[in-house]
């Protein structure tokens, strides 16, 4: 068994309890039940959003992944498992973002421009993931002499590890660039103009300061969820009002609607470019 260092005077678990929790022993609040029905609510925004997100990024077309995509699977498993692990009083099950797309990047390959070619799917590298994890218990001894540091710098590599194909750092790396520095394989940097593709990110970076903020706040930092959720309003009715149609799925639309669009652009352009060479044959006539 493992116990804590900083409890030398502790010779033993200060109580007990069976392995089912009584949800019936509210110690005489029975107002308990009814007011948490509101930081539930938030804990299903926040779940319901953290798995979404996951899966869209999981299953992007970009990554061209041909199993299909169980999101309602999904959503059915991990409600089971998070009201099976809240009556016992084990931990959530949830989404593990950046994990998913590094585990993604590592099964994959690239062209030239760090573009997903294929990626080699597999349920082997899932199955030994979580054997080596059950068989940790056996050596928690000695996990515990690795220091934080160590661990937090494992964390901070797969963040920075995953920031490659995230296209909102890349336009805020852009913000640093020269224009014609942008890279010309992203089509909005191809065919916006650089103010319109930098007022996008400030969008971004507005929002993600706020929840950095509302996360700072210990008295409200449990309604967050409220922030993430309010992204897709804004992404709905408010950003129409500063951005045109086109623009928008430039910069967050699909792949393949993103290819159409480009797809356009470029016939409009031979067409300007064969009306321009007709008219100045016209003017030497």
């Amino acid at each position: 068994t493992s116990w804590p260092d900083d409890c030398p005077d502790q010779t033993e678990a200060w109580g007990r309890r069976p392995w089912l929790v009584d949800l019936f022993d509210l110690n005489g609040k029975g107002w308990v039940p009814i007011f948490a029905i509101v930081p539930a609510m938030l804990a299903f925004i926040l779940i319901f959003l953290d798995d979404g997100i996951t899966w869209h990024l999981i299953n992007h077309p970009s990554n061209k992944l041909s199993h299909g995509a169980a999101f309602n699977y999904d959503t059915v498993v991990i409600a089971v498992f998070i009201a099976v692990n809240s009556i016992i009083g084990f931990p959530w099950l949830v989404a593990a973002t950046v994990q998913s797309i590094i585990h993604v990047h590592a099964l994959a390959e690239f062209d030239d421009n760090r573009k997903i070619v294929s990626v080699h799917q597999t349920r082997l590298t899932h199955f030994f993931i979580h054997v080596l994890m059950a068989g940790s218990i056996l050596i928690l001894n000695t996990l515990k002499i690795i220091p934080v540091p160590v661990l937090y710098g494992v964390f901070l590599f797969m963040g920075v590890a995953a920031l490659s194909t995230n296209q909102f750092w890349l336009r805020f790396t852009m913000l640093f660039m020269q224009p014609s520095k942008y890279p010309q394989t992203e089509a909005f940097a191809k065919y916006l103009k650089p103010k319109r593709i930098h007022l996008y990110t400030a969008f971004q970076i507005f929002l993600f300061v706020s929840l950095m903020v509302f996360r700072s706040i210990k008295v409200i930092a449990i309604a967050f969820p409220i922030i993430i959720k309010a992204c897709i309003p804004i992404r709905m009715y408010v950003l129409p009002y500063f951005f045109t149609e086109e623009e928008l799925v430039f910069l967050d639309d699909k792949d393949e609607v993103i290819a159409d669009l480009a797809s356009k652009y470029e016939k409009e352009k031979e067409l300007d470019c064969i009306e321009e060479g007709a008219s100045s044959e016209d003017e030497e006539a």
